[in-house]
């Protein structure tokens, strides 16, 4: 079996996140933006209702949330910022209390996991992305990022609630050509 990989090339990730949006699908877009912009696992995505991400009682959507990993049974509280802010209110037509966020509307229940693999590969392949886009794609791509971007790995490991960095590390897959980067780019000029 194939490790899903993250998808490493920004301008790609640009693409798969603006890619349902371009096709005013909202939720889809909200589906691959909570799976890029936070660390959480499909399964626990796809649970979300929105009451979980919006305050009805004061009519605005919430910064944080606390999920129950459906893995871990840990519960976590995830900052949502200002993307998932956003794509969330381009689909707040759409909010109800006790509705699923990825609902199906025609259980009721949420969309399957199967369902999101299909959403998720779907854009990978349209956005021309060469590797296998998956719904843990995008749980690494967000941790890739932070990475590169400076995001300590103690950190990255905490949101994933891995047990050590090389783990983290590896889950995130940091190659040599990374590391590789890392050194050639390395300067003290002034």
């Amino acid at each position: 079996m194939k490790l899903t990989e993250p998808i490493r090339n920004k301008q790609q990730v640009r693409e798969i996140i603006d890619y349902y949006l371009k096709r005013g699908q909202i939720r889809n877009h909200l589906l691959i933006v909570m799976g890029i912009f936070t660390p959480l696992r499909i399964s626990d995505i796809l649970r979300l209702t929105w009451d979980d991400v919006y305050d009805f009682k004061n009519n605005r959507v919430r910064t944080k949330i606390t999920v129950t990993e459906k893995k871990t049974g840990k519960s976590k509280i995830t900052a949502l910022n200002i993307k998932i802010v956003t794509a969330l209110n381009r689909f707040i037509s759409e909010a109800k209390p006790g509705a699923f966020l990825f609902e199906n509307k025609q259980t009721g229940k949420p969309i399957s996991r199967i369902q999101a693999y299909r959403l998720i590969r779907a854009a990978g392949e349209a956005v021309g992305i060469e590797q296998i886009v998956a719904c843990h794609s995008l749980r690494k791509t967000y941790g890739y990022h932070n990475y590169m971007r400076g995001i300590k790995i103690e950190v990255l490991m905490k949101a994933y609630n891995h047990s050590s960095p090389a783990i983290t590390l590896l889950y995130i897959g940091i190659t040599q050509d990374d590391v590789d980067e890392a050194n050639l780019g390395l300067t003290f000029d002034a």
